[in-house]
């Protein structure tokens, strides 16, 4: 299949602001648990973060011609969200990618497979999160499709759907559930600053986190 949609609902900017003061553990756990990416898709760098809306892109095995595609269509903002379909040893997106999509104001890329051009990469400061690095090259012949469901990391996204990613990993979150999500992550920062403060007046953790509802009495 070789299908592109063009038509998708993107978050807006001023809600993706919003959710980048948070981190990714603070909005899996104000998503009820939820949108948490497999641990084996990693940030390459460190002390980057990654948020946007999520452009899907499912890549037929070792060939990268759907992430090139999808480097045009793209627009400021969003994150790539790859998958390779199980083959994730190629390096599917280097150097000239990135730049590419830094050009365009692209926000990061998340991949189930590997990249290359570590060191060229990690100076152009451009987020991406993967299985790894691999020099292995890829085809440019075919692809899957663009801006449909995939299911990435053991988790369902869907183009639109808010992606964030930081050193702790990647999280998603169903796009019409963004707003009440933010709703609940600022209420857990609230209490979690609360027991902070209370640990500076010697308060036992255990006291705090039962008086703030995160463990039962």
């Amino acid at each position: 299949m070789n299908d592109i949609n063009n038509r998708i609902k993107r978050l807006d900017p001023s809600v993706i602001e919003t959710a980048k003061k948070f981190t990714s553990a603070t909005l899996h756990e104000a998503f009820k648990k939820g949108g948490a990416i497999d641990r084996s898709i990693k940030p390459i760098d460190t002390g980057l973060v990654m948020c946007g809306s999520a452009f899907t892109v499912s890549c037929a095995a070792g060939d990268n011609l759907g992430l090139h595609i999808a480097l045009d269509l793209a627009e400021p903002g969003d994150v790539l969200v790859a998958k390779t379909n199980g083959s994730a040893d190629f390096g599917y997106w280097g150097e000239i990618m990135a730049a590419a999509a830094m050009q365009k104001g692209i926000s990061g890329i998340v991949i189930d497979g590997c990249v290359r051009d570590y060191a060229q990469i990690r100076k152009l400061k451009f987020p991406i999160f993967s299985k790894g690095l691999c020099i292995r090259g890829t085809n440019k012949n075919l692809f899957y499709s663009i801006n449909y469901p995939i299911v990435l990391g053991n988790v369902l996204i869907n183009p639109g759907d808010l992606i964030l990613g930081d050193e702790d990993g990647v999280v998603v979150i169903d796009q019409d559930q963004v707003s009440e999500v933010i709703e609940r992550a600022i209420e857990r920062e609230k209490k979690e600053k609360l027991i902070i403060e209370g640990l500076n007046k010697g308060k036992s953790l255990r006291e705090l986190l039962v008086s703030s509802g995160f463990i039962p009495k």
